[in-house]
């Protein structure tokens, strides 16, 4: 009698949720109400608010539970097959219908299998976490999301055997694997088999009857390898045993546990690419699984740390012989090179010096790069644009894409209410919404002329655009402008705006008067404590983080004239953003950051919004990456540290070696060694 192996068909794609209702018509203006995020999203006229997908739809091994009559019979085994599971489904969440405590049980699941495979891409190689219910003989009935299994035949001779595989086949990245079965009933004569099977052997046989399948079964103690002839291996097991299979994939083995004890190696030469698989023959057997959704009874982890020990000292063993000094000397160069990279000065020139190296790069420019970055990490983005034309000319105008991408960022910061622009019209956002200075300080970025016939590289440049920075002196003091434009900053912003909004006339512009020297001596990074971003400790004035729960968000810090200027701005970027298509042509990328940008304002409360990511401090660094890169390149630097590059290398080797079948990956991670 065949196995009864049906093909699972693709899953369904979810459906989308109901996206945020687009602003209704007739909203008043946002200056009359600086609370109205969809007012000022009508004034931009932005494109609806991008939908929210549903969670995906459960796994196949999470249906409803497969009823049947009989009794139960139980025999565990595993089965290699390729890496795609017969269920043709992503790792599921095995409870999808808001059970609180199932839930909590998925999550607690997630949890425990990071902590055992972290080397692991669920997104690429899903973990087993159930029974599959398309790839099982009909005489196996699951149950309790997929993890019991039940027999359903009659049990009379071997031909009523069957067995189930798991969702997923056991991925390489795992290096060690471990699964338990818990025998609820031994039922008439305990014929069960656990263990392992490829994809598409026989389901009408217990696992290690036939070939790439391997089992212990329970009624005689034997283990089975390909062959319907098995070899004493261990004890039998009953009801109320726990049995546990482990695959070892740096050493292609197998070992079983009975009850948190192990039994000693019963499979060498394993295939990849194997299922979990349990087998069950006789009425009443019953059996229930554990892939990782409660503790185990055995300790694999100490197991896992033996070899994670194992590993790592053959990497260190790894010889160099007579090049031991030519690897030393690039190793330090690699180090000198990242730190001038993100702008250490001190660490730089201090293992310049002890390493008898020289700092490519000048001391001045370092601090020029790390100013920007500081400008940029802590949300002040006009200052970064205006500070990056002072000290680079040309770049923004060669770069009109990146000059677009600040604008964008700019405006994304307007609305969170950190930028220059908003601040100094009066909006003072909650410490949550920003890490901005108490104050705000010089350089803000030149307004955008709502001009639709300038050119992008008076934008670039910021020519044409109408404004002047009084009190403007790009002197330089070790190599770092000096600020003279404290006092005359904000002022100048609202003597040169094209607002017209009578609120400006009385913004009280007494804030600018109380700023803090900011010296040369004050820029280096080193000083200031980022965490995602955002400067928790500095003594340059940044602000702690608090909890946001604390303090009410608004939109641009709550100023009317603040949100006016935002709307005002969102306009030029999207002037700029129809100039740039017609001298650079389409551009996907700009298009979709704007659309983003811009559906911010769709929403009453933007920082909740699916949108809202975009406003989280940690999106900065990313553009503060791209900006300091663009920077170095002026300079004939690399655009990124070989140290970095080295480091992604060795993270895209160990992800071939998961996709070749090579275990030892899973202890050899890159963060091993940093930490």
């Amino acid at each position: 009698m065949s196995g009864q192996q049906q093909q699972q068909p693709p899953p369904p794609q979810p459906p989308l949720a109901a996206a945020a209702p687009p602003p209704a018509p007739g909203i008043p203006s946002a200056a009359a109400n600086p609370g109205s995020a969809p007012a000022a999203a009508l004034l931009l006229h932005p494109p609806p608010p991008p939908a929210t997908a549903a969670p995906p739809p459960p796994a196949a091994g999470s249906g409803p539970a497969a009823t049947g009559g009989g009794g139960t019979g139980a025999a565990l085994g595993l089965s290699a097959g390729s890496s795609s599971s017969s269920s043709g489904t992503s790792a599921p969440a095995p409870f999808p219908h808001g059970d609180p405590a199932l839930n909590e049980q998925e999550k607690e699941l997630k949890r425990r299998l990071k902590r055992l495979y972290p080397a692991v891409d669920e997104q690429e190689t899903p973990l087993p976490r159930s029974w599959s219910p398309k790839d099982k003989f009909s005489y196996i009935g699951l149950s309790q999301n997929n993890l019991r299994v039940h027999y359903k035949g009659h049990g009379k001779t071997p031909k009523d055997a069957a067995s189930v595989r798991a969702t997923h086949p056991i991925p390489a990245a795992c290096g060690i694997y471990y699964f338990e079965v818990k025998i609820v009933s031994k039922g008439r004569d305990g014929y069960m088999g656990i263990g392992l099977s490829a994809q598409g052997v026989n389901m009408n046989r217990l696992p290690g009857w036939d070939k790439h399948s391997y089992g212990y079964h329970g009624d005689d103690g034997h283990s089975f390898c390909s062959s319907g002839t098995g070899q004493p291996y261990g004890p039998t097991f009953t009801t109320g045993d726990v049995i546990g299979c482990c695959v070892n994939l740096i050493n292609n083995t197998c070992f079983y546990t009975k009850n948190g004890h192990s039994l000693g190696i019963a499979f060498t030469d394993l295939p990849p690419n194997l299922y979990p698989t349990v087998g069950l023959q006789t009425p009443g057997e019953v059996v229930d699984a554990n892939f990782g959704q409660h503790p185990f009874v055995f300790d694999i982890e100490d197991y896992m740390r033996e070899w994670r020990t194992k590993i790592q000292a053959q990497i260190d063993r790894f010889p160099i012989g007579d090049r031991e000094g030519e690897w030393q000397t690039m190793i330090q160069k690699m180090v000198s090179s990242y730190l001038v990279h993100h702008g250490y000065c001190a660490t730089a020139e201090a293992f310049a010096r002890s390493t008898d190296q020289t700092v490519l790069e000048e001391l001045a420019s370092i601090k020029n790069r790390q100013r920007i970055q500081k400008l940029v990490l802590a949300g002040r983005m006009g200052e970064a644009i205006e500070t990056t034309q002072q000290l680079y000319p040309s770049l923004l105008e060669r770069n009109p894409n990146l000059l677009f991408a600040l604008k964008v960022r700019q405006f994304i910061e307007m609305v969170n209410g950190t930028d220059s622009e908003v601040r100094c019209l009066g909006g003072h956002s909650p410490k949550s919404q920003d890490s901005y200075p108490v104050s705000p300080r010089s350089f803000s970025s030149p307004s955008m002329s709502p001009s639709h016939g300038m050119n992008i590289h008076n934008l670039a440049t910021g020519k044409g655009s109408g404004t002047h920075f009084p009190g403007f002196e790009s002197s330089c003091s070790n190599g770092v402008i000096s600020n003279k434009a404290h006092q005359s900053y904000c002022h100048s912003k609202h003597t040169t705006t094209s607002l017209n909004v009578p609120e400006l006339n009385n913004i009280n512009v007494s804030r600018s008067q109380q700023v803090n020297s900011y010296s040369s001596n004050d820029v280096d990074m080193e000083t200031d404590h980022y965490s995602n971003g955002v400067a928790e400790t500095s003594s340059n004035g940044f602000l702690n983080e608090v909890d946001s729960s604390q303090l009410r968000r608004q939109l641009c810090g709550g100023s009317q004239a603040a949100i006016e200027r935002m709307i005002h701005f969102g306009r030029e970027l999207q002037a700029m953003s129809e100039q740039l298509r017609r001298e650079c042509g389409k551009n996907t990328a700009n298009k979709k950051m704007l659309k983003d940008a811009f559906s911010l304002l769709a929403y009453s409360d933007p920082w909740s919004s699916p949108v809202g990511n975009q406003l989280d401090p940690i999106q900065r660094e990313p553009v503060c990456s791209v900006l300091n890169s663009a920077i170095l390149e002026t300079h004939n630097l690399p655009k990124q540290p070989p140290l970095a590059l080295a480091m992604g290398q060795a993270s895209q080797c160990l992800g071939l070696m998961a996709r070749s079948g090579i275990g030892s990956c899973a202890f050899a991670t890159v963060e091993d060694y940093l930490h």
